[in-house]
């Protein structure tokens, strides 16, 4: 075999998206029937959404000028302007932010999104700097640390953890920190948060993002904002806050957890140089983002149908989620050390197994070789500290199975814990 590049192999190599995706796809192809498949970001089966997807496929094939816009054109490296002004006017309706057509383009799936924007902002610049990605808060989500071209593309923060009860905690950045690191760092090129927060379904406040805001402005570098679980949709957030837009925000948007991850379809939502820029990429990429999504929830978007969908459907059903899984793993952990982080938004439980013996990527494999699939805590950070034990301690399942799924995994989960800690 030929030698790979410094791309090829920085790109080959193992990695946590990597495993994760491998995993995923073995559970989802396997035939056995004792899988617990609790490790990966796929959406829920919701049937009453996916029966409107399924009408609303069915007109278009029945009609051949929307089948041939779907199948049979390219859009323009920005998108489907058709479905970009929709965008516009809805945004501009719920939140006021004066977006144009040139404040917005798609993307071939959010995970394109962010290997656009973290390559276009950091890494390798002309003078010799190496830039980088300020995570105010880790744990963060998996899919980010692999993507830079560069090496050493993010630095994290740790955050301030506060003990809610016996059985719940929540993370909250330490500003002070973070603004130290933000003074004695230049070569800070743009910040980034997830809201919700993929592991751990934190939601930043109102207050932490207006913070935040203001230290990106300070610093005169960008915030960008992954929003895929947040507003308008899917909506999968479950305590009052408001999204929040300006010039100065990159705001990452995406049809995968309304219900369709094989769309592929990422939404950047900027100022003009950064849509100009991401345009340019998907020209030289990709030529242009794919149509099938931006076609199938356009007239669902402007109708009001999708809002329906969000406030009626999704939502609901993701909120009763996060609290029936949050109670059934209170019942099944009783009597181990383990706490979960209050299930705030997201599909996820980020479970904390406090002073665990062994690490998360050891109780991977055990749980793997019962048919359990969940995700260790080691591959959300990305900074190792090595005192600091917590980033060893935890594991992401996602509650989107069924409860008979969920239940069962959680069973098997207590018992190897047992297990560990006894040994």
């Amino acid at each position: 075999m030929k030698k790979f590049s410094r791309f090829g192999q920085k790109f080959t190599q193992q990695s946590g998206i990597l495993q994760l995706m491998a995993d995923l796809g073995q559970a989802n192809q396997s035939e056995n029937p004792n899988i617990c498949m609790l490790g990966g970001g796929n959406p829920a089966s919701i049937p009453a959404a996916e029966a409107i997807y399924q009408k609303e496929m069915h007109t278009m094939l029945e009609n051949p000028e929307s089948f041939n816009q779907m199948l049979g054109f390219y859009d323009g490296p920005q998108g489907s302007d058709k479905f970009i002004d929709i965008l516009v006017n809805l945004l501009n309706q719920r939140y006021d932010w004066g977006l144009t057509r040139k404040n917005i383009c798609l993307t071939n799936g959010s995970q394109s999104s962010f290997f656009n924007l973290f390559n276009l902002l950091a890494g390798e610049m002309d003078d010799g700097s190496h830039k980088q990605v300020l995570l105010p808060l880790a744990p963060e989500y998996i899919g980010y640390f692999d993507q830079g071209i560069s090496e050493n593309m993010f630095v994290a923060q740790r955050p301030i953890i506060e003990h809610i009860s016996d059985f719940v905690f929540k993370y909250h950045i330490d500003f002070d920190a973070l603004e130290q690191q933000l003074d004695n760092n230049p070569d800070i090129a743009a910040i980034c948060a997830s809201r919700p927060t993929n592991p751990t379904g934190n939601v930043l406040t109102d207050e932490e993002m207006a913070r935040l805001d203001t230290l990106a402005q300070k610093k005169n570098i960008p915030l960008i904002i992954d929003n895929a679980y947040g507003f308008p949709f899917p909506g999968a957030i479950y305590m009052d806050v408001n999204p929040h837009w300006h010039d100065n925000i990159v705001l990452t948007m995406s049809l995968s957890k309304m219900g369709l991850p094989g769309a592929r379809t990422g939404i950047v939502i900027a100022n003009e140089e950064i849509i100009a820029a991401m345009s340019a990429i998907n020209a030289v990429t990709a030529l242009a983002p794919n149509s099938i999504g931006a076609c199938l929830v356009s007239r669902l978007i402007e109708s009001g149908e999708a809002m329906h969908l969000r406030e009626n459907i999704i939502r609901p059903f993701y909120k009763e989620k996060s609290q029936s899984a949050a109670k059934l793993a209170e019942r099944i952990f009783t009597g181990l050390p383990v706490k979960i982080h209050k299930p705030e938004g997201a599909f996820f439980l980020w479970i904390w197994c406090q002073k665990l013996p062994i690490s998360t990527t050891e109780l991977y494999q055990r749980l793997t070789a019962r048919d359990v699939y969940v995700i260790p805590s080691e591959n959300f950070f990305p900074n190792k500290e090595d005192d600091w034990k917590h980033q060893t301690e935890c594991l992401r399942i996602t509650y989107t199975q069924s409860e008979t799924v969920l239940e069962r995994g959680l069973n098997i989960i207590s018992e190897e814990l047992r297990k560990a800690y006894s040994e």
